[in-house]
């Protein structure tokens, strides 16, 4: 009887132990808290995009301009409230986990609709990527220029390729993508969202300095006038703006990813909740604060890229500072949004040849094994 008792008690031990170290689904528990995935969302949304907000509200103007951003913010909240609630399929505390994007659209449309969404997903993911390749390298080459005219007294065009810099780019991301998941990128994400921080303050800090060197607050209430454009280009570039600040919300490939590293209770969806709220709120004031600073110091002629406004030397180091934090926010984001993909590449891997199973591990200095 009493050995009986014991192996009972054993039994009772090891499975506590366990559920310590499992979640419902057999994975290991997941660590994640709302202030992680904050990290991770801000560092989705705020992209180098924000330095081409003032431009944006160039074209709307002072009234549609803010209006139009604040409308955004909200539908985003709105839309990823009800996308949250599909990472569990039924009940939302104990139903069926939804791992990916694709997951959710499998568990609730099913047939023909994955493939359709899934191309479009990754296809956004693999451009976004690229995207990000492409901005950093510029971002490297324009501190390497900037350098340049400021050693020859603006003698020297200081013509430039940027191909070395995105080989460099993407030899660094070939040794980040070997961290496992988004569990493992947590710093990585706060790192790059600081960065993000960092930029946006610069870009913010010398609008402010450009309105007190001008006096005056620059631009209109309803941006470009027809005149001034043709009424086809007011159109487009209308068009354009409104792109511009949609695309500068847009996260929702990546939120059901983000999800699954939340621990619980509270539910998943909880505080996905709580974390889309912080992170747009926080992303909102950034944009606002830099957008509609930057129109201010440039009115109608504001560029697409807030830095290039300031030139080289007005002052060279700190454009120098925004666009270093520019490229290691990019180096986090593009972590961000490769996940997923090698995710689903690892998956297809997996089913197509079964066999092949075993893993390696490989350390890689100054990060966590």
């Amino acid at each position: 009887s009493f050995d009986i008792e014991r192996s009972i008690d054993d039994v009772v031990s090891q499975a506590d132990s366990a559920s310590k170290c499992y979640d419902d689904d057999g994975r290991l528990k997941r660590t994640g808290s709302v202030w992680t995935a904050s990290s991770h969302i801000i560092t989705a949304v705020i992209g180098s995009g924000v330095l081409s907000l003032a431009w944006a509200i160039a074209q709307l103007g002072w009234i549609a301009g803010p209006a139009v951003m604040i409308l955004f913010s909200l539908v985003t909240i709105y839309t990823s409230s009800f996308l949250a609630d599909c990472y569990r399929a039924g009940d939302l505390n104990s139903g069926k986990r939804n791992y990916t994007y694709m997951d959710a659209v499998r568990s609730i449309l099913g047939g023909v609709n994955v493939t359709f969404c899934g191309i479009f997903q990754y296809l956004n993911l693999f451009g976004i990527v690229i995207g990000y390749t492409i901005a950093a390298s510029i971002s490297m080459t324009a501190i390497k220029r900037s350098n340049c005219f400021h050693e020859s007294k603006d003698k020297n065009p200081c013509h430039m390729s940027s191909n070395q810099y995105m080989i460099i780019f993407g030899i660094t991301e070939i040794f980040l993508s070997q961290i496992p998941d988004f569990d493992q990128i947590w710093w990585l994400s706060s790192v790059a969202a600081v960065m993000s921080f960092t930029y946006s303050i610069i870009g913010l800090a010398l609008g402010i300095v450009k309105v007190a060197e001008n006096g005056t607050i620059m631009g209109s209430l309803t941006g470009i006038s027809i005149g001034a454009v043709s009424e086809t280009e007011k159109i487009w570039k209308t068009s354009q703006a409104l792109g511009d600040i949609a695309f500068a919300y847009s996260y929702a490939v990546v939120l059901i990813e983000i999800q699954d590293t939340l621990k619980s209770p509270p539910s998943e969806a909880k505080s996905m909740k709580k974390a889309t709220k912080i992170s747009i709120a926080v992303t909102t004031t950034f944009y606002m604060l830099c957008g509609c600073m930057g129109y201010a110091a440039f009115g109608d002629a504001a560029p697409g890229n807030l830095l290039t406004g300031f030139g080289f030397y007005n002052p060279f180091w700190l454009v120098d500072i925004a666009n270093a934090a520019i490229v290691v926010h990019l180096v986090g984001a593009y972590q961000v949004f490769s996940q997923p993909i090698f995710a689903f590449v690892e998956k297809s891997a997996t089913q197509r040849w079964s066999n092949i199973n075993r893993e390696f591990r490989i350390a890689i200095p100054f990060l966590p094994p």
